[in-house]
């Protein structure tokens, strides 16, 4: 069987204010065949999310231009729980909810060059938009308190915005991690702040390459196949590294690690013709559910 990928890029982003490498910062693992056509793996640790931009587009255009094709997974989610572009008031006429809600954040959200950017104040906006208070997105420092941004949890109870996306309540309830919701922007494990700030970057790469598509949103019932992949030589994904367990080599920290071996195990998924199956969760989810992962949440891939 073969593989429907030639190389694999996995992608551990960082929403640090400052220029920042080694621990908590921006890791990015390739796994590509060298001149005699072996996997060989290298990583990049790089201080600002433009600089890791800019390399990514070198990358991608290096490797699709050999004529290989890309799996470009991110360790953030791509999408938010059903009904908040609809609740931030954007225009769906003509789009799909992801794609109006990654359009949105490209156009607010600028990294400027010492990787700072007014995501909070961002945050706070859309909150304005949604509910007029500090409703859904919480989990501000101090100095970025304001009346429509907290420090703490509100109450998601009887809300109009669920706290979890359909994935993660999945990978809670069977036992597969905690992650944490979307809507926190700060503290210990979260992930808000890296949605907020890679979802622009992963717009731009998707405008950038024309030949690229985001998994599961543009593809027919989230499957991967030779026939759906026709054409395309970038498919950009979430992936959860704590998914799998990554022991780190002597001196290797913790990020280096995970997308090390997150990489490996992609690649080990389509070498055993198992990494293309639409979404699935043991025949567990409705159509109802699956048309809110397809149109706004997103999934992760092999969850």
């Amino acid at each position: 069987m073969s593989r429907l990928f030639d190389a694999y890029i996995m992608v551990d982003w960082s929403a640090a204010s400052k220029p920042v490498t080694g621990k908590n910062s921006i890791w990015i693992g390739i796994l590509a065949r060298d001149a005699r056509l072996r996997f060989q793996y290298q990583s990049a640790n790089i201080e600002t999310r433009l600089k890791a931009r800019a390399f990514l587009d070198g990358i991608i255009a290096k490797l699709t231009g050999r004529g290989d094709r890309v799996l470009l997974g991110f360790d953030f989610a791509l999408g938010y729980p059903a009904g908040t572009a609809d609740a931030l008031g954007l225009d769906l006429s003509d789009r799909a909810p992801w794609q109006a809600m990654h359009a949105h954040l490209a156009s607010k959200l600028k990294d400027k060059a010492d990787n700072s950017n007014a995501r909070y104040a961002i945050a706070a906006g859309m909150n304005y938009a949604i509910s007029k208070g500090p409703f859904p997105f919480w989990g501000a420092p101090a100095r970025d308190v304001v009346s429509t941004l907290s420090d703490k949890k509100p109450e998601f109870e009887s809300q109009s915005l669920p706290e979890f996306r359909e994935i993660e309540t999945y990978l809670r309830a069977n036992k597969l991690g905690q992650p944490k919701s979307v809507w926190q922007l700060a503290y210990t494990g979260s992930v808000g702040s890296q949605s907020l700030t890679g979802i622009p970057h992963v717009h731009g790469l998707r405008e950038a390459f024309p030949n690229s598509r985001v998994w599961p949103f543009e593809f027919p019932d989230g499957e991967l196949s030779d026939e759906t992949l026709d054409g395309i030589k970038v498919v950009m994904t979430e992936v959860y590294p704590s998914l799998i367990k990554a022991k780190p080599e002597k001196g290797e920290t913790p990020d280096a690690a995970q997308v090390r071996e997150i990489a490996r195990h992609y690649s080990e998924l389509d070498e055993k013709g198992q990494l293309g199956a639409p979404i699935s969760t043991n025949n567990s989810l409705d159509e109802g559910k699956i048309s809110k992962i397809q149109s706004e949440e997103g999934w992760i891939l092999g969850a």
